[in-house]
């Protein structure tokens, strides 16, 4: 059976930021909301720099990068000057992510089989400078099998249209779209690639799906910086952090039956 190893845990702080920007001035601080987040048992920090910067902006990367002593992974487009920005930052990681100006998030996977051309030199440059390189993708054989073509040590499956389709009550479509999550992450783990997972998990959600042993590390922010306005984010992510590990104990327990 799989090693059920600890599921690590990437809070996402985008939205700190945007909340931020919607007043202007310097509050909330995205650094602050890191170092909480790290402080009640994030294992690393997401951030996105859009090109549009409408949350993260450049100077919120440096200073997470001068600043935090948890693992920072770095969401950006795959563009020219996205790329410099990331070899000048040197962050632990680079998710590469699909962005358009007019999505309010990002709504899908990276087109990794009609990118390829275009995907892979971003790819090996990241690599050659250190950066563990991210391809984030939707949950299918065959994107996992072009992002091992482009090279990229890791993927991170998006969870969007099965957390959308659990929280509408659809079970019939969250259960097609489980599986597909299910196949996904065991295909990556045969392949050699290190199989991550987020976008638009809850605390239901996210214990669903840590008891996929395949599955090495969650990604959410949204929905802890909304948990955040009630209950604090210290509270948030050590509520987060209890979920993953009840999920994650399903594993064990059926490993050792």
């Amino acid at each position: 059976m799989p090693n059920p190893r600890r599921l690590r845990l990437g809070v996402n702080i985008d939205h700190v930021a945007t909340l931020r920007n919607a007043r202007g001035g310097a509050v909330p601080d995205p650094l602050r909301a890191a170092l909480l987040a790290i402080e009640a048992g994030a294992d690393g920090i997401t951030a996105h720099l859009r090109e549009d910067r409408r949350h993260i902006r450049d100077e919120d990367m440096a200073r997470l990068k001068a600043t935090i002593f948890k693992p920072l992974n770095f969401e950006m487009a795959a563009t020219d000057q996205m790329l410099d920005i990331a070899l000048k930052t040197k962050p632990h990681a680079a998710c590469l992510v699909p962005e358009k100006r007019t999505e309010r998030t990002t709504e899908g996977g990276l087109d990794v089989i009609g990118g390829h051309d275009y995907l892979k030199p971003f790819a090996s440059e990241l690599a050659r400078a250190g950066v563990r390189v991210s391809l984030f993708i939707e949950p299918a054989i065959e994107a996992i099998d072009a992002a091992a073509e482009i090279g990229a040590p890791v993927i991170e499956l998006h969870t969007g249209a099965w957390c959308n389709a659990a929280i509408e009550g659809d079970a019939a479509k969250a259960a097609r779209e489980f599986a597909r999550i299910e196949s996904a992450a065991a295909h990556a783990e045969a392949r050699g690639i290190e199989c991550h997972a987020g976008h638009g998990l809850d605390f239901d959600t996210a214990r669903i799906i840590s008891a996929l042993p395949q599955i090495v590390e969650l990604n959410i922010g949204h929905f802890l910086v909304s948990e955040a306005v009630f209950i604090g984010l210290g509270a948030a992510v050590e509520k987060m952090r209890a979920a993953m590990d009840a999920g994650r104990t399903c594993v064990v327990r059926s490993d050792s039956d």
